[in-house]
């Protein structure tokens, strides 16, 4: 049973930072492409970045590209999604996902989803 698990949500002002992480349990990271999807209550959930099996390439969504940045460490079984200069409008739940099909930025059938992690940025 692969679970990824998210963390380091969090409130946070506008113009801020916050780093998420995903720890990825029952298999190697290298294993699979990951990828940070989102959801607002009410909202669809959306892609936001995607990360390649040895952490390249990348993908990002247009409305976080020069912000946000995706990253992995497979020796920590860790995918990290580092938020700068934070948007009200990036307030949602943040999932991880195992199993990205990065280019396409959507998740691949079978693909394993995180719980999310709650980020809110306040003006």
């Amino acid at each position: 049973q692969v679970q990824p698990v998210e963390s380091g949500g969090g409130l946070v002002q506008a113009g801020g930072s916050l780093r998420l992480s995903c720890e990825v349990s029952g298999r190697t990271l290298t294993l699979y492409t990951m990828g940070w999807f989102r959801q607002a209550p009410g909202k669809e959930r959306d892609f936001v970045a995607a990360i390649s099996f040895s952490g390249s390439p990348t993908y990002y969504a247009d409305s976080v590209r020069g912000r946000f940045t995706i990253s992995r460490d497979n020796a920590k079984n860790t995918v990290y999604l580092q938020m700068n200069n934070l948007k009200v409008e990036d307030t949602a739940v943040y999932y991880c996902n195992a199993g990205t099909r990065v280019a396409a930025g959507s998740p691949s059938s079978g693909a394993y989803w995180g719980q999310g992690t709650q980020v809110t940025v306040s003006s």
